[in-house]
């Protein structure tokens, strides 16, 4: 065979194998999940994870016609993992779309990143650290959850008009989500005219709470704590076993359904604290009961009832699914088309409708709740207040609100 034939061979054969490549990747989909299975959090990666699945399994694992490929990647809560691991699925894994993480500090480490890889998108999974979206934010980064401050819309009004606490002590994870957190209970707490003596910053992952639990002053009328997963359990724990009893309200995390279906003496004691969250337990209404009732029959071995992390992965997922129907699966010239597509998905879930704003974060209803104990002795979160449309800035001007600063250790700040 001459030179030239085996050439013109080579080429055929190489060109071949590019056309079959290129075949392949438009017949296909990649989306990365990157959820924490490590460490405190790691409950709420197995909710994470549950959510996906079965948001692929409603959609017959196809999207466009196209098949889906989920590649998953689990973190430890840490910016420094979560980073490493995204990279990892974008860049050796070739994922088209990571949803994903759940940490607040994850969050805003995978924001940065985003910003280098503009040709890819990214979908928040459940971090709710404020400025990921409100400052700075990344235009191929979408938050389809509330973050931790919206969370907390309504229960600052709660504990001040209906339990008539004037002066209340913070207990809470140093790190951006509980200055999130803190920083949406404090904005109505302190407009009231209410009062934070103490601000306990303790780090992600303690296990002995007796020094924080030391500085909690006596004369506070009651304790706000936001602490989550394994955090929240083991000072829960050992609040308790003080016995004290100054009256709890609990951060988002602090009685979420991961905590509450623990297993514990400390459970006995948490009927009656109030809180708020994206999501509240044993809502009559017809679409929220199809979503528990799908929850249980597909994973018997869950939770008592789908946590906030799972809603968050559920919709998160449920977003991009919509998003690459309407354009047809494609994700040609820098995932442009889809992106703007993304953009502008509104969808009903069990927790009513949920919207972007500018900044490709959400809108949507808060619940003020309190843990009861349902006719089968399980605990969970009833909504005593809906607080429906809650923007990140809180209703208040934009301008203002960014102005003021991302949340910290010092801000805000009351008496």
């Amino acid at each position: 065979m001459s030179t030239k034939v085996l050439v013109k061979l080579a080429v055929s054969l190489a060109l071949s194998s590019t056309l079959v490549a290129q075949a392949s990747a438009q017949e296909t989909i990649r989306i990365g999940g990157l959820a924490t299975l490590d460490g405190p959090f790691a409950v709420l990666g197995q909710e994470a994870f549950r959510a996906m699945e079965l948001a692929f399994e409603e959609a017959g694992n196809e999207v466009a016609g196209k098949k889906i490929v989920w590649v998953r990647e689990s973190s430890d809560g840490r910016p420094d993992v979560a980073l490493t691991k995204a990279r990892k699925l974008i860049e050796q894994d070739k994922v088209d779309i990571l949803i994903g993480p759940v940490s607040g500090g994850e969050g805003l480490a995978v924001k940065e990143y985003a910003k280098s890889v503009p040709g890819h998108t990214f979908v928040n999974g459940f971090s709710a650290a404020q400025e990921t979206t409100l400052v700075s934010p990344a235009d191929n980064f979408f938050r389809f959850s509330t973050d931790g401050a919206q969370w907390q819309a309504g229960l600052g009004n709660y504990v001040y008009d209906d339990k008539g606490y004037r002066k209340v002590a913070v207990v809470s994870g140093d790190y951006s989500f509980g200055y999130t957190q803190v920083l949406g209970f404090m904005n109505e707490f302190c407009a009231k005219g209410g009062k934070v003596p103490e601000k306990v910053w303790v780090p992600n992952g303690t296990k002995d709470f007796s020094s924080a639990i030391a500085r909690i002053p006596e004369d506070v009328d009651a304790v706000y704590v936001m602490l989550g997963g394994a955090d929240a359990v083991n000072f829960l724990s050992q609040y308790y076993q003080t016995g004290t009893d100054t009256p709890l309200i609990a951060g988002s995390n602090t009685v979420e359904q991961t905590v509450l279906s623990t297993k514990g003496p400390f459970t006995r004691y948490l009927e009656g604290i109030p809180s708020a969250h994206m999501v509240a337990d044993g809502l009559d209404d017809p679409a929220y009961k199809a979503y528990v009732e799908t929850y249980k029959k597909r994973f018997p071995d869950g939770l008592s009832a789908p946590s906030a992390p799972y809603y968050g992965y559920y919709v998160a997922t449920k977003a991009v699914l919509t998003a690459l129907n309407e354009v047809d699966g494609d994700l040609s010239d820098g995932q442009k088309k889809f992106q703007q597509a993304l953009a502008k998905v509104k969808l009903d879930t069990a927790f009513g409708p949920v919207e972007l704003d500018e900044n490709r974060q959400a809108i949507a209803n808060i619940y003020v709740t309190e843990v009861a104990r349902n006719e089968d002795g399980k605990l969970y979160n009833k909504m005593v207040r809906k607080i429906e449309a809650v923007d990140q800035v809180l209703g208040q001007n934009r301008a203002e609100f960014v102005a003021r600063g991302v949340p910290s250790r010092d801000y805000p700040a009351c008496p």
